[in-house]
């Protein structure tokens, strides 16, 4: 893995993923446009406890290339992804339309060394930090799944919008563990 101060030896993924708020995603299959708020929590919970078998497995540290995450980074950066939109659901109900701070997820993934982390401990937070979001979104009521929030690119979100976004990047990235 590339030193921490140089870039890493992934491809940063630059895209705007809110395309899938709008139509199903041809690599995954996930659509938005199915899943209702109120699922959201228990689909996050499902995907956590998927997690399981892969970061178990004997290859959960390596990589199937160079360029491609280990289960193990995957999975690390699903954790912190739980983490951070639980940050985001939790500023939508406490402030009318905060702006979200950027998040440089391969920024993150340098400096919290994803490809030494340990499965097991990975596995544990995973799930540890799926709850917790998905107990905020059980909490979300009525009108509230319409509050607001925009993320530093200037995509705005609703709760409901910002949920199904959510699922979906866990979604896929379990997806990307299970094609390998």
């Amino acid at each position: 893995m590339a030193a921490m101060s140089e870039m890493p030896d992934w491809e940063r993924d630059a895209k705007d993923w809110t395309w899938v708020l709008d139509q199903p995603c041809p690599e995954c299959g996930y659509a938005a446009a199915t899943v209702a708020p109120t699922e959201v929590a228990g689909a996050i919970r499902a995907n956590a406890a998927a997690w399981g078998p892969p970061l178990a497995g004997a290859n959960a540290t390596r990589r199937p290339a160079p360029t491609i995450w280990s289960p193990t980074e995957y999975a690390a950066h699903v954790r912190d992804v739980h983490r951070v939109f639980g940050v985001r659901v939790g500023l939508m109900l406490a402030q009318d339309d905060p702006v979200f701070e950027n998040w440089d997820q391969d920024a993150t993934a340098l400096e919290e060394r994803y490809d030494r982390q340990r499965p097991a401990q990975v596995a544990a937070e995973l799930v540890e930090a799926a709850e917790q979001v998905a107990r905020q979104y059980d909490g979300v009521r009525g009108e509230a799944w319409q509050r607001g929030g925009t993320r530093s690119n200037g995509s705005g979100f609703t709760i409901a919008s910002l949920a199904r976004y959510h699922l979906h990047d866990v979604v896929h990235h379990l997806w990307d563990v299970s094609e390998r």
